[in-house]
Parts: C-alpha cells; structure tokens; sequence
C-alpha cells in the first residue's frame, strides 16, 4: 500500500491545500483568491499531475466530511448573539429568505429546462442554495444525482463569497440584515463565512437564512 493509498494522504491534502488559500488569501486581500477555491484547484492539480485515483484522496477527504454537520449547527452561536436584532426584524427577515430560496429554485429549475438537461440533473441542481449536509438529503429524496449536488452547492458557496462584496456595492445594499440574508440565501455556509467577515449582524443573519 502506498502512502497515497491511506486516509492520511487525503486528509493531509485537504488541511496544505486550504491553509495555503488562507494564506494567500491573507497576503493579497482579493476576494478571488477564496480559501476554499484555492484549495479545490490545489487538490485537483495535484490529484491530476501525480495520476493519483479519486478514490485514493477521498479515504481521507471522507474525515474532512465528518465535520460539515457540527460545523453548520455551530452557526447558531452567531444567531444567538443576534437574538434581539432578530426578534425585531422577524418578518421582513422571514419573507427575505422565502424570496431569495424561492428564486433561487426557480432559476435552477428554469436554466436546466432551457440547457436541455434530464431530470435527475435537474432535481440536483434544485438544492444548489442549501449548504452541503441538507442539499444532498433533498437531492436524494427528489431523486436527484448527489455528486452533481455537492459540485454545484460547492460551486455556488464559492461565487457568492467571492462575488458578495462587489454585488453589495453594485446593488447599494447597505443594510447589513438585507446584505446578510441575501448571502445566506444564495451562498449558503461557504458565503456565510464571507457575511461574518463583513460584521456579526451580517453573519447572524445569513446563518439564519441558511436553516429558514
């Protein structure tokens, strides 16, 4: 067995290849170079260029995993703090997120009957919105193609982080409830860690959009 062959080597992988996006992102302060998508293109390079098989990185990458639910269900410690801000702004936060998860299932929906594309594509494409642990359970139960989920939930996260700044400034969106909720709504958790480094009332809300 080589050392590619192990859980180790997946894990390891996943750990270098975002800590160097952290890095970077650090030293440049550009919103492109996410944490996250710098570590997806590392690991893809690397996997690519050394011929080393998918399956032998997931046997770590799998431990990597483990951790997505307890860090979802973390996002409430942001909420809590954000309590009052919450009770105060309950409805227009509420109808902001059935407006956001609303267009974005349509659209999905929309763009992949106009691509043409079959339905089991379709039914995964729908939860792309959702972060990881909830999508694939949706995307399972629509009867949807759950790798094609979690590329297009991962996809999505990482537009949003790198595009929510500018879209903010774009669009004059200077409440940060709205600015938060939209995140949420659209970048799920990847886009929420973007909403926490804009301020603790954005985050509080995008968390909240994430589970509404």
């Amino acid at each position: 067995m080589s050392l590619t062959d192990t859980p180790i080597f997946g894990l390891a992988l996943s750990l270098a290849a975002f800590a160097l996006g952290a890095f970077l992102n650090r030293k440049t302060g550009l919103p492109l170079v996410n944490p996250l998508l710098v570590a997806v293109t590392v690991v893809m390079l690397t996997l690519s260029l050394l011929r080393i098989p998918l399956d032998h990185y997931r046997k770590g990458a799998q431990l990597v995993s483990v951790f997505l639910a307890p860090a979802t269900a973390a996002l409430a410690v942001g909420i809590y703090n954000q309590r009052k801000v919450l009770k105060q702004y309950f409805l227009p936060v509420l109808l902001g997120c059935l407006a956001g998860s609303l267009a974005s299932m349509i659209s999905a929906y929309l763009l992949c009957r106009a691509f043409g594309l079959e339905d089991a594509l379709v039914r995964a494409m729908v939860p792309k919105s959702v972060t990881t642990p909830i999508a694939m359970a949706i995307s399972e139960s629509l009867g949807g193609v759950v790798p094609v989920t979690v590329a297009a939930v991962i996809l999505t996260g990482i537009l949003g982080a790198v595009t929510a700044p500018l879209l903010i400034r774009l669009f004059h969106v200077t409440d940060p409830i709205a600015q938060g909720v939209a995140i949420g709504t659209s970048a799920h958790a990847i886009g929420t860690t973007k909403a926490n480094e804009l301020g603790p009332v954005q985050g509080a809300m995008s968390s909240i959009a994430i589970g509404v």
